[in-house]
C-alpha cells in the first residue's frame, strides 16, 4: 500500500465567502515514478507550510496510494496547498494546488515528465536507465510466459478433442508448440507437450494408413513424427532432471509416452524398458505403467513376437501394484494358458495360477467383451464359473 500526503500552504479560508464555509473539497489522481511504474510505500500529503523544510513541515492531510498508483481524499478544507509525494520519509515530487469549495480536483504525479527528469543527477539518471532496462526485460519475459501458458492451455484442449478414436489432424498445434519451445527452450513442460502433439499427429497419419490398408511402418512422415516425439520427450526429461526441483511425475510421464511411441514403431523391447523406467520414477502410478507394458508385450505376442512370458511378468507387477485392475489378470491368464496341456480325457490342464487369474478377471470385469472367451477357457478346464459376478456398481 502506498500513501499520498498533501500539505497545505495558505489556509485562505477567511477569504472565502461565508456561504462557502464548510463546503469541503476532494482530490484524486495517479502517481508513477520516473520509470512509469508505481512506487511502493509511498503516500501523498497536503501541507500549508510552503516555505518550511520538508523535515519541519506538518502534514495536514495524508492519503493512501493503492497498488495501481491511484489515490483519493475527501473533506479537504478549501485553500492553497503544497501536495507532496513522500517515499520512505523523503519528498520525491510535489505540486502547488488550490482547492475550491465543493471541488473534486484531479492531480497526477507523472515523474516521467521532462521537468522532473531534467532535475535528476547524472547518477540517478544512470540508475533509472538500468532500472528501466531490467524492468523492461522482466515485463517482456512475463509477456512471453503468459503467451506460452495460453498456448499450452489451448493445445492441451486440442489434444483432448483430437484423441482416440478420432485421431484428428493437429499439425497446427505441432507448429505452435515448436514455436513455444523455440521461444523458451529451457522449459521442460513445453517440450513434453510439443512431444504429445508430434505423437498425436503421427497417430493421425497412422490411422489414415490403416484406412488405406497401408503399413504404418512404411509411412516416413509418421515414423519421423514418432522419432521427433521421442527426442522431445527425452529433452523434457533431461531438462527436468537438471532443474533445481526435479519432478518425478514429469519424468515418468515422459518415459510412459516414449514407451507408447516406441510400441507404435514396433520397438517393443525399447518400449518395455521405457515403461519400467516410468514405474520406478513414480511408484504410486506403477500399476498403470506396468499395465501399459503388459498390454504392449501381449499385443506384440499376438503379432508373432516371442513376448508372451514377458507380458505375463509385467502383468504380475501391475497386479502387485494395484490388484483392482482387470486387464492384467486377463494377460496373466493368457500368458499361462499357452503352457497348458491336455489330459487323456481331453480336459485342458492349465498351469498353476491360470484359472485363478481368469476367475479374478471375471470378478472385476464380468461385462467385458472378453468375458465369453474367458468363460469358455475356464469351462474347458473343468472349472466352475462363479455366476454371481457383478459389474462394479451393480446390485
Amino acid at each position: 500500500m502506498m500513501k499520498l500526503k498533501l500539505y497545505s500552504l495558505l489556509a485562505a479560508i477567511a477569504m472565502l465567502p461565508a456561504t462557502l464555509l464548510g463546503q469541503n473539497a476532494s482530490i484524486h489522481g495517479h502517481v508513477n515514478n520516473a520509470a512509469g511504474r508505481t512506487i511502493p510505500l509511498v503516500n501523498d500529503t497536503l501541507t500549508t507550510e510552503k516555505t518550511a523544510q520538508f523535515k519541519d513541515q506538518k502534514f495536514k492531510y495524508t492519503f493512501d496510494i493503492d497498488a495501481n498508483g491511484d489515490y483519493k481524499g475527501a473533506n479537504v478544507a478549501p485553500g492553497d496547498y503544497l501536495a507532496i509525494v513522500v517515499s520512505k520519509n523523503t519528498s520525491i515530487d510535489y505540486f502547488e494546488v488550490t482547492l475550491k469549495a465543493s471541488e473534486d480536483k484531479q492531480l497526477d504525479f507523472d515523474m516521467t515528465r521532462k521537468e522532473y527528469l531534467d532535475k535528476m543527477s547524472p547518477e540517478d539518471r544512470k540508475a533509472l536507465e538500468e532500472y528501466k532496462k531490467k524492468a523492461g526485460e522482466a515485463i517482456n519475459a512475463n509477456k512471453v510466459v503468459a503467451n506460452l501458458n495460453a498456448t499450452l492451455s489451448r493445445v492441451r484442449e486440442d489434444l483432448k478433442a483430437a484423441a482416440a478414436p478420432k485421431y484428428d489432424d493437429v499439425s497446427k498445434d505441432v507448429a505452435d508448440m515448436k514455436a513455444a519451445t523455440d521461444a523458451k527452450p529451457d522449459e521442460g513442460i513445453l517440450w513434453l507437450t510439443y512431444a504429445d502433439t508430434l505423437q498425436a499427429q503421427a497417430d493421425h497419419l497412422a490411422k489414415q494408413d490403416k484406412t488405406d490398408h497401408k503399413p504404418v511402418s512404411g509411412d516416413e512422415v509418421a515414423m519421423k513424427d514418432y522419432n521427433d516425439a521421442i527426442e522431445a520427450y527425452n529433452k523434457a526429461i533431461a531438462l527436468n532432471q537438471a532443474s533445481k526441483k526435479p519432478d518425478p511425475l514429469i519424468q515418468a510421464t515422459g518415459y510412459n509416452q516414449i514407451g507408447n511411441a516406441q510400441a507404435k514403431q514396433g520397438k517393443i523391447q525399447e518400449a518395455s524398458a521405457a515403461f519400467e523406467s516410468a514405474a520406478k520414477l513414480q511408484p504410486t502410478a506403477a500399476a498403470m505403467y506396468y499395465g501399459n507394458e503388459a498390454a504392449v508385450l501381449f499385443n506384440a505376442s499376438n503379432n508373432g513376437a516371442n513376448t508372451i512370458e514377458a507380458a505375463g511378468a509385467a502383468a504380475d507387477k501391475a497386479i502387485a501394484s494395484d490388484p483392482t485392475k482387470p486387464m492384467p489378470y486377463y494377460i496373466k491368464g493368457q500368458s499361462l494358458i499357452n503352457k497348458a496341456t491336455v489330459d487323456k480325457a481331453g480336459k485342458v490342464v492349465a498351469p498353476p495360477g491360470c484359472a485363478e487369474a481368469y476367475q479374478k478377471f471375471l470378478e472385476l470385469a464380468p461385462d467385458n467383451p472378453l468375458a465369453p472367451e474367458v468363460k469358455a477357457l475356464l469351462q474347458s478346464m473343468g472349472e466352475t464359473i462363479n455366476t454371481k459376478y457383478k459389474a462394479p456398481g451393480k446390485k
